[in-house]
């Protein structure tokens, strides 16, 4: 039986397993929730144990028939995605649906990762990056659905190719996109090397427009004490119906992510003017995400930076082999 939810109607998930990152708070939550609904068996991998029991709790009172596993996981951190993946494997359960939603969003200062690298590009990127590649053989065996978020601000500035690390001079916004940027260009590469390689996954990307989310609200941890002025303008304009909330700006990633009409390979985002709101729909690709030349060269730097390779054809590295291995945290060069 199909569920629909506003005008997107989610297939029956029963039986399929799902995994979502960022799914405790904003657009991911509401993902999590209509996963859920459409009987999905969520693996729900979350930085802060608290907030996701919160956010379980949550969707249980609203779909009580919700089946959702914890686990810890902490993008920012290798060996924190080498221990979910290798959880995940050790199960030996294959993932129909992988959705990479989680990220963090313009530091005022510079930091880093745990392993060294520039926060946005470590966690938005090179975080996801690390945890498909680990996750290959499940992947692979469930013939899985791979739909990863990107952001308006992929249509903007470039991949600092000199300064990949902004150590040099650092830009919030401007690392932002380039995370984003890379994010887009590896999804759309899987899909290229999965076709080619016989990989049988099928991967898209997706955007959410603008809405509200705690993205750009207060996070000290991040060392924003207090909510930046775009997010108090954006609440205007979603009051204003010219922006999203959070229930429409789940749209996209969800419909990329579960409908039989999405294919691997394509971009989907809300329709309305300058896909900032509105029900979704599939998009010509930003021109910053369409060079393959780029994607190529930002996926071998990406195999560097994380240890992780995929297979050619044969077995993934991310096998149990490989999941007792020590990383060596090389600093970026």
């Amino acid at each position: 039986m199909a569920r629909t939810t506003h005008d997107i109607t989610v297939p029956d998930l029963s039986g399929k397993r799902a995994v979502l990152t960022g799914g405790s708070d904003g657009i991911g939550l509401v993902l999590a929730r209509r996963l859920a609904a459409a009987g999905a068996d969520l693996v729900l991998p979350v930085r802060n144990r608290g907030k996701g029991e919160a956010a379980s709790a949550e969707i249980r009172a609203r779909v009580p028939q919700a089946s959702i596993t914890l686990h810890s996981l902490d993008l920012s951190s290798l060996e924190s995605v080498d221990a979910f993946a290798g959880a995940l494997l050790t199960e030996g359960r294959p993932i129909d649906v992988l959705v990479n939603n989680a990220g963090v969003m313009t530091p005022p200062e510079r930091r880093t990762t745990v392993d060294g690298y520039e926060l946005q590009l470590g966690t938005n990127h090179l975080g996801h990056f690390a945890l498909v590649g680990r996750l290959m053989p499940l992947l692979r065996a469930g013939r899985a659905r791979v739909t990863t978020q990107v952001s308006v601000a992929a249509n903007r500035n470039a991949i600092n190719w000199d300064d990949l690390q902004w150590e040099r001079a650092y830009d919030a916004f401007g690392a932002y996109s380039q995370s984003k940027i890379a994010v887009g260009l590896f999804g759309l590469e899987l899909d290229r090397r999965s076709m080619t390689s016989g990989w049988g996954i099928t991967s898209n990307i997706s955007h959410p427009g603008i809405a509200p989310t705690n993205l750009l609200a207060a996070q000290p941890g991040i060392g924003r004490p207090e909510e930046s002025r775009e997010i108090r303008l954006i609440r205007r304009l979603s009051a204003l119906g010219l922006a999203g909330t959070p229930e429409t700006a789940a749209l996209p990633a969800l419909l990329a992510a579960t409908s039989p009409d999405a294919t691997g390979g394509r971009f989907y985002g809300p329709r309305r003017f300058r896909h900032m709101s509105g029900p979704p729909a599939e998009q010509a690709p930003y021109r910053r995400l369409r060079n393959s030349e780029e994607a190529q060269r930002i996926w071998r730097l990406s195999e560097q930076l994380t240890d992780v390779s995929f297979p050619e054809g044969g077995a993934s590295k991310a096998g149990t082999s490989a999941l007792g291995l020590v990383r060596d945290h090389r600093q970026p060069a």
